[in-house]
C-alpha cells in the first residue's frame, strides 16, 4: 500500500532539480553573481595596479642597469663610448696644454742661454751680444713653447693619435670596467677621490716627433703618468658601489620590467587601459631620467675646479660617457609613446574612431581599385579579412620581438620598425579588400 501524499506545507529543503528559479531566487542569484564579479574585478585591478606601478618604478633603474652592464661586459660598446674623446676639440686642447706645459717646464732655458752666451764669448763676440744672449730666457721659452705646442697639436689632432687611442681601449678589457668599478687601468680611471683621463698611453708618438726638432730631450717628455683630473668628489666610492650593483642587475632587470609589465596588462580587466597607463607611466619616468641626467651634469660641472681642469673638457667627457644612456632613455620613451598611441587608437574615443574610419576607407578604396584592375586575391584575401585580428597581432608581435632581439635599439630603429609594421599592415589590409566579395560588401 502506497504511503499517503504529504499535503502539509513544504519546508526549506533542497530545491527540486530542473525547477526554474522563482523571482526571489533569481534576484538573490543575480546579486551574488554581481558581488562575486565585482570582487573579482577589484582583485584584478589591485593586482594589475601593483604590477604596473612596480614596472614603472623599475623602468629607469632597468635602463641605467642595462647601460652600466653594456659598459662593463661589452668591450666593443665601451670602445664606442670612449672613442670620441680622442677626437673632441676640448679634450684635445687640454691635452695639448698639459703636455706642452709639462715639456717646457722640464727644459732648463737658463742653461741654454748661458751656453749660447759662452759660445759667443769664446768666439770674441762683442760684449753687448754676450749680455743679450744671457737675457734671452723669456724669448727662448716663448719660442720653445710655440714649437712644442705646434708639434704636440699636430700629433694630438692626427688620425694616428685617434687610432692609437682606439687600439689601447680595444686591447685592454679592464679599461671597460675601470671607470665603473675602480679596478684595472684604461683611458678613464678612478684614483682615490679623482676621476682622471689617462692619456699617457698615447704620448709615445709625441716623443718621436719632438726629439730632434726642438730643444727637448726624450727624458723630459711626460711618460705614461700623463693624466687629466676631470673631477674630485668624496662620493665616487658610493657611485662605484652603485655601478657594481647595476652591472650585476643589468642583464636581468630590463627583462624583468618587460615581464612585470606584461603580467600587469594581462591581469587588468581592461588591457587597453592598462597599456595606456603603462606607456604613460614609463614614458614619464624616462622624461624624469633625462631631466635627472641634465641635473647631474650641472652638478658635475659645478664640482669641477676651473684651476685644475677645463670645464669644456669635463663636459665633453660627461656627455660622451652618458650619450648611450640618454639614447636608451629616448628609445624607451619613443616606444612608450607608440604603445600609448596604439592603445588609444583601438579605443572608443571620437578621435580614434575617426582615424580608424579614415584608414578603413583608404585601405578599402585601394583594394577596390585593385579589383577593378583585375587584381583579385580570392581565397587568400578572404582568409586575410576573416583572420584580421590574427594577422595584426602577428605583425605587432614580430615588431616587438625585433626590438627585443636588437642589441642596442635607437629611436631611429624604433621608427624604422614602426614604419615597416605600418606598411605591412597596410598591404595586408589592401590585399584583404582586393576580393570580389569585399567589393560587393
Amino acid at each position: 500500500m502506497d504511503p499517503p501524499a504529504d499535503s502539509g506545507p513544504r519546508g526549506p529543503g533542497p530545491r527540486e532539480p530542473n525547477r526554474p528559479l522563482d523571482a526571489s531566487e533569481r534576484a538573490e542569484y543575480e546579486h551574488l553573481r554581481r558581488h562575486a564579479g565585482l570582487r573579482h574585478r577589484r582583485l584584478r585591478i589591485s593586482v594589475a595596479s601593483v604590477l604596473l606601478a612596480l614596472a614603472v618604478l623599475l623602468a629607469p633603474v632597468g635602463v641605467v642597469a642595462a647601460w652600466a652592464s653594456s659598459q662593463i661586459n661589452d668591450v666593443e660598446r665601451y670602445e664606442q663610448t670612449v672613442a670620441p674623446l680622442a677626437r673632441d676639440p676640448a679634450v684635445q686642447d687640454v691635452l695639448v696644454d698639459r703636455v706642452t706645459d709639462g715639456v717646457v717646464a722640464r727644459v732648463d732655458v737658463r742653461k741654454v742661454s748661458d751656453a749660447l752666451a759662452d759660445i759667443l764669448a769664446d768666439r770674441d763676440a762683442p760684449r753687448f751680444l754676450v749680455d743679450a744672449a744671457r737675457s734671452l730666457d723669456d724669448q727662448l721659452k716663448s719660442g720653445l713653447t710655440t714649437a712644442v705646442r705646434y708639434v704636440v697639436k699636430k700629433v694630438v689632432t692626427s688620425d694616428a693619435f685617434a687610432e692609437a687611442w682606439d687600439n689601447v681601449n680595444r686591447g685592454a678589457h679592464t679599461a671597460a670596467t675601470s671607470v665603473l668599478t675602480g679596478e684595472g687601468g684604461g683611458s678613464i680611471e678612478v684614483k682615490g677621490d679623482a676621476l682622471t683621463l689617462n692619456v699617457g698611453v698615447v704620448v709615445e708618438e709625441m716623443q718621436e716627433q719632438l726629439v730632434g726638432t726642438t730643444l727637448v730631450d726624450a727624458d723630459t717628455i711626460p711618460g705614461a703618468d700623463t693624466s687629466i683630473v676631470l673631477l674630485r668628489s668624496e662620493r665616487l666610492d658610493e657611485a662605484r658601489d652603485a655601478a657594481r650593483w647595476l652591472g650585476v642587475l643589468g642583464p636581468w632587470l630590463p627583462a624583468a620590467v618587460v615581464v612585470i609589465t606584461g603580467l600587469g596588462v594581462w591581469a587588468a580587466p581592461s588591457r587597453r587601459t592598462a597599456v595606456m597607463c603603462a606607456g604613460i607611466g614609463i614614458g614619464g619616468m624616462m622624461c624624469g631620467l633625462l631631466v635627472g641626467l641634465s641635473l647631474v651634469r650641472q652638478g658635475y660641472l659645478d664640482a669641477v675646479a676651473p684651476v685644475a681642469q677645463s670645464q669644456e673638457a669635463a663636459a665633453a667627457v660627461y656627455d660622451t660617457l652618458v650619450r648611450f644612456l640618454r639614447q636608451a632613455a629616448l628609445t624607451v620613451l619613443v616606444i612608450s609613446l607608440i604603445a600609448t598611441s596604439a592603445a588609444y587608437l583601438y579605443g572608443p574615443g571620437r578621435g580614434a574612431r575617426a582615424v580608424r574610419s579614415a584608414t578603413g576607407r583608404g585601405v578599402g578604396a585601394a583594394g577596390h581599385a585593385l579589383v577593378r584592375n583585375g587584381w583579385d586575391t580570392g581565397r587568400f584575401g578572404e582568409w586575410l579579412r576573416t583572420h584580421r585580428a590574427l594577422t595584426t597581432g602577428t605583425v605587432v608581435a614580430a615588431g616587438a620581438l625585433t626590438l627585443l632581439l636588437w642589441s642596442y635599439p635607437t629611436p631611429a630603429v624604433v621608427a624604422l620598425v614602426l614604419l615597416c609594421a605600418v606598411v605591412v599592415l597596410s598591404v595586408l589590409g589592401v590585399l584583404a579588400a582586393s576580393t570580389d566579395g569585399a567589393g560587393r560588401r
